[in-house]
């Protein structure tokens, strides 16, 4: 090392004497002795450099170039040309000329390319400048280096103008390499729209580069995150037309930007139609739609797609059978799941963390907490571990089911395991507690969650609120409320919808209406719960008309549910006005929104208990609900009737039963269908 050092010293000394003993505007022979010995140091320069950068670490090797070498720059040539050189000029122009190109290019190719790896722009964009300012020879090569180094630092705005300026000002022409290399940094920063018309002005326009394949797949995935399906399948059609034959990444593009879009059937037929282009699809094409389909809840075409993917011999893979078990979850068919992923398992694909978690929190939202345990089990004893999501959904489960107790014992196995709990799984133990009734151990965890580093999140604070508000203590869910502001966490719709519904149901209409006011100061948006909260308040005091004007305010923003109506509609029958509830009643059917088994009670006590005149009104919403193919607010509607003996007429039955039975007989042959393909 130390004799490479003193090979850059002895250099240096050889240009030291040069310039005293070189005339001005003369060449003697000690000018001679410079070009040759500038030839034999440029000959191993680049070498050098490149061995000193692999030697030495990176910050060193760059600031002893700077030092040792650069230094040798002339102050007074900087200012005349006005270029901050960082090489000596000497360097560069004793080497011989081969043509168009120069023996120093080389040089200047290496050092391009060692900045651009070290991300170092400034000496990127001073070399660039060197090499125009003395007339250099470029190529594409040292363009896309330029390129990759500013994908890296994110300067999609300095590719473009590179690329650009590549034409007049460097004299290299670009091809579709260069191309591709700026509109994928482009596209890699999110800046869609400006790949497009980049795209349009370079490709379309103007008509510089040719685009190939990678081209068009760049450009249709563009189209296809933007919602421009139809631009996108434009695009696809004009490829043959461009000598540009689609590969199979092209085809999964476009299938998958249709399947987001819905367009399923679109998406299959593009399958076929690589199978008669000859294009072989690979397992990612057929999860593309194997996931489309499972989302839109077709799992019997889901499983035809697996059938096909067998018959071309793909083999499924992991990703394959995750998607067939989150559509099974998601359907609710948690038995098939567990028994697809033991066949999973038998067809030697190892399931995930994904695979496991999926199924226990399909089994978490059935109800059967205990069940995914289980699975929690299995899949630890399997050797995979398990992250904080899986836990926090237990937590949950359990929570929900009224099982707390196994719920605490989750949460210390977890901490028995070494697993941190994160903000997610506090929030949940949080809200978990106020469920059951016990806000102020709720407020132990919150404690526990801030000394640990955890900043507790506008989630927190609300369950912490409601678990107050529901136990009766209003004023320490006022204390929690002011603790928001003091942390610095910002109050959303739910704080403030959780709040005005604790002040309303504890009989505070006056403190709801202060924080309603405020909370519309502050440009927020009452959700459906803030305005039902406020309109059963307001009833419950007697101000019906107001609740009707907040009601009829309501409807312009969101949409009311049925808990809604059924405050109003008491609160007019309360009020006597059994024909404005009516009415409301018509309105609540006209906007598709399903009387439950607390609108039929409150009219039924409204109509006095008359049997004859409660039995009639209510089959009349049934046969209105039959008009509309509502079924399922028809069934409900006969259920309360039945379980008031209130007897529906023969003419109701018939009506009723004649639209519950078809949908069973569908449901049953999709259920038989599912049981020849999953169940051995």
């Amino acid at each position: 090392m130390a004799n490479r050092f003193a090979f850059f010293h002895r250099y240096e000394d050889i240009i030291a004497q040069d310039k005293v003993h070189t005339p001005v505007g003369g060449c003697d022979q000690n000018q001679s002795r410079l070009d040759k010995n500038a030839s034999e140091f440029f000959i191993t320069l680049a070498a050098m450099t490149a061995m000193l950068n692999s030697l030495l670490p990176s910050g060193i090797s760059k600031r002893f170039l700077q030092i040792r070498y650069f230094s040798v720059i002339s102050p007074e040539n900087e200012q005349e040309r006005g270029i901050q050189s960082p090489i000596h000029q000497h360097i560069f122009k004793s080497g011989q000329k081969f043509g168009s190109f120069r023996v120093g290019d080389s040089t200047f190719y290496s050092l391009i390319e060692s900045s651009a790896k070290a991300g170092d722009l400034s000496s990127l964009e001073n070399f660039f400048n060197q090499m125009k300012h003395e007339r250099r020879v470029f190529i594409e090569g040292n363009f896309i280096l330029a390129f990759k180094a500013y994908h890296k630092a994110k300067k999609a705005e300095k590719a473009l103008d590179l690329f650009h300026k590549m034409w007049v000002e460097y004299q290299c022409t670009p091809t579709v390499r260069s191309f591709n290399s700026v509109i994928n940094v482009v596209i890699q920063q999110g800046l869609l729209h400006k790949a497009l018309d980049f795209y349009s002005c370079v490709i379309i326009q103007e008509k510089r580069v040719t685009p190939n394949v990678l081209t068009y797949n760049l450009i249709i995935k563009v189209l296809c995150k933007l919602g421009l399906i139809d631009r996108a399948i434009e695009t696809f059609r004009e490829m043959p037309f461009k000598k540009c034959t689609p590969d199979v990444f092209t085809y999964c593009t476009l299938m998958d930007g249709l399947c987001k879009e819905g367009r399923i059937d679109e998406a299959v037929c593009l399958l076929d139609e690589m199978h008669v282009e000859g294009c072989i699809p690979t397992a990612p094409t057929f999860n593309v739609l194997i996931n489309g389909l499972c989302k839109k809840g077709d799992l019997a075409r889901a499983a035809k797609v697996v059938e096909n993917m067998f018959l071309k011999g793909c083999i499924p893979t992991e990703v394959t059978y995750n998607t067939l078990i989150h559509g099974l979850c998601l359907k609710g068919k948690l038995d098939k799941a567990v028994s697809l992923l033991d066949r999973m398992v038998s067809n030697k694909c190892i399931p995930n963390d994904v695979t496991y978690s999926t199924i226990i929190n399909g089994l978490v939202k059935q109800g059967r907490a205990l069940d995914g345990a289980s699975m929690l089990t299995s899949m630890e004893k399997r050797g995979y571990k398990t992250n904080q999501y899986v836990y926090s959904t237990l937590l949950n489960g359990f929570f929900k089911e009224g099982k707390p107790e196994l719920a605490l014992k989750i949460w210390k196995d977890m901490i028995s395991k070494g697993l941190k709990p994160n903000t997610v799984v506090y929030s949940t133990l949080v809200d978990g507690l106020c469920r059951e009734m016990k806000p102020d151990k709720a407020k132990e965890v919150v404690s526990e969650m801030e000394k640990m580093g955890y900043k507790p999140n506008a989630f927190v604070y609300s369950s912490l609120m409601k678990g107050y508000f529901n136990t009766g203590n209003t004023e320490k869910a006022l204390d929690v409320w002011k603790e928001v502001e003091f942390n610095d966490c910002v109050r959303n719709e739910v704080c403030y919808s959780v709040v005005i519904h604790g002040l309303c149901s504890n009989g505070k209409l006056k403190e709801a209406i202060r924080v309603w006011e405020s909370m519309l100061s502050k440009g927020y948006k009452p959700d459906v719960i803030a305005y039902s909260s406020m309109t059963h308040g307001l009833c419950n005091n007697g101000f019906v008309e107001e609740g009707l004007k907040l009601f009829n305010q309501m409807s312009c923003e969101a949409k009311p549910d049925v808990m809604t109506y059924n405050i109003l509609i008491n609160g007019l029958c309360n009020n006597d006005c059994v024909s404005h509830a009516i009415d409301l009643l018509n309105r609540m059917l006209d906007d598709g929104c399903d009387p439950d088994m607390v609108t039929c009670n409150i009219f039924l006590k409204a109509l006095k208990g008359q049997v004859e005149d409660g039995s009639e009104f209510l089959e009349e919403v049934v046969i209105r609900l039959h008009k509309q193919k509502r079924v399922v607010g028809a069934c409900n509607i006969i259920e309360v009737m039945l379980k008031k003996y209130l007897v529906p007429k023969a003419s109701t039955w018939e009506v009723v039963i004649g639209q519950v039975c078809m949908p069973k007989k569908i449901r049953g042959a999709i259920d038989r269908c599912w049981n020849n393909i999953y169940v051995e």
